[in-house]
């Protein structure tokens, strides 16, 4: 059995790395059409890994573009804080680095009463799948706090398929590890072990972007009410908020699940080397009487019995073969052999 991940979708990181902005229309989110058009009318900009020139032209909208530095800081000051009309909500999501690699990092929600700009530096997969849901999906994208709420939506759905797909995975996990024929086969076991480990690593990851979403649903709950796209957002985020609670208590319970796999293996892993310093032990016994008797012999004193017969020699042979064989039935009825 292959405890290999299937690979990633392909990205072509060239194009991926670009200001990406989306205008609202009756069928959802339509990108523009090219890098050149003004951004004064689009309802979402997604800066992915922003370039200077990228930076200062979402600035010249009046919205102060976070640096990756600034985005890692952990103080919750940092990560959620309003400047003026604008609200600043970083979550830390899985996703894939430019090097096709899986790492959870920093995305920036810049939720401005005109448009909504995220920032980030890294590829969730709910940010490519979203545009194409907009239009189908119930929440809309007429507001810049509907396309927020909207993201997260997806980006929850996206965790949410994640722990059902860790949660099948740790199913196979656990069939081999509790496999009847599963002693006397170290190497899956081993397997086992590491499995579950990666396991363990990626519900660690989730359960941190659960817990920020969290965070970021609670600050929306602050927001003024006197605003209209500030009831809007609160209204939806007490939903995402009851489907984050409940993610939380499955991901706790994968959690302990992968706990008790990787102790159940640890404890079959004991076993068999164990087993196998038993047997080792059984051997050494096994022949430690005939060493006695061989070391005996080996001292050639000349009052010894036996010593100048010429059974002698077959009578020494008979005696360590025979307590070997005295031996070796005994260990075999205690069934230490």
């Amino acid at each position: 059995m292959s405890w290999v991940y299937p690979e990633p979708d392909f990205i072509d990181w060239r194009v991926a790395r670009m200001l990406h902005a989306y205008r609202n229309t009756e069928r959802g989110l339509r990108p523009i059409t090219s890098q050149d058009e003004g951004l004064e009318d689009c309802v979402w900009i997604d800066l992915f890994g922003p370039q200077p020139g990228q930076i200062e032209r979402v600035e010249a909208l009046g919205v102060t573009v976070p640096s990756l530095m600034e985005l890692e800081e952990i103080q919750i000051s940092s990560r959620l804080y309003r400047e003026g009309t604008t609200d600043y909500m970083t979550v830390v999501l899985p996703g894939l680095t430019p090097e096709g690699r899986r790492r959870s990092l920093p995305v920036c929600f810049i939720l401005a009463p005109e448009r909504l700009v995220t920032v980030r530096y890294h590829d969730p997969e709910p940010f490519r799948r979203y545009v194409a849901n907009s239009g189908r999906d119930g929440i809309g994208s007429a507001t810049p706090g509907r396309v927020a709420m909207g993201l997260v939506e997806d980006i929850v759905d996206h965790l949410a398929d994640t722990l059902e797909e860790i949660g099948r995975k740790l199913d196979e996990v656990s069939l081999q590890v509790f496999d009847e024929g599963g002693l006397g086969r170290a190497n899956i076991l081993q397997r086992s072990l590491i499995a579950a480990g990666l396991l363990g690593e990626r519900i660690g990851k989730v359960r941190l972007a659960l817990l920020t979403l969290e965070r970021a649903l609670n600050y929306i709950e602050q927001f003024p009410t006197e605003k209209e796209t500030s009831r809007d957002a609160k209204r939806l985020a007490r939903g995402q908020a009851r489907d984050i609670a409940a993610l939380e208590v499955h991901a706790d319970f994968l959690s302990q699940r992968v706990s008790f796999v990787t102790d159940a293996t640890l404890g079959l892993i004991d076993l068999e080397q164990n087993k196998a310093v038993s047997v080792l032990s059984a051997l050494v016994a096994l022949f430690a009487p005939a060493t006695l008797i061989s070391s005996i012999y080996g001292m050639n004193f000349a009052w010894m019995p036996g010593l100048h017969s010429e059974w002698g020699f077959l009578l020494a042979v008979l005696l360590m073969v025979g307590s070997g064989a005295i031996g070796y039935l005994y260990f075999k009825w205690r069934g230490w052999l």
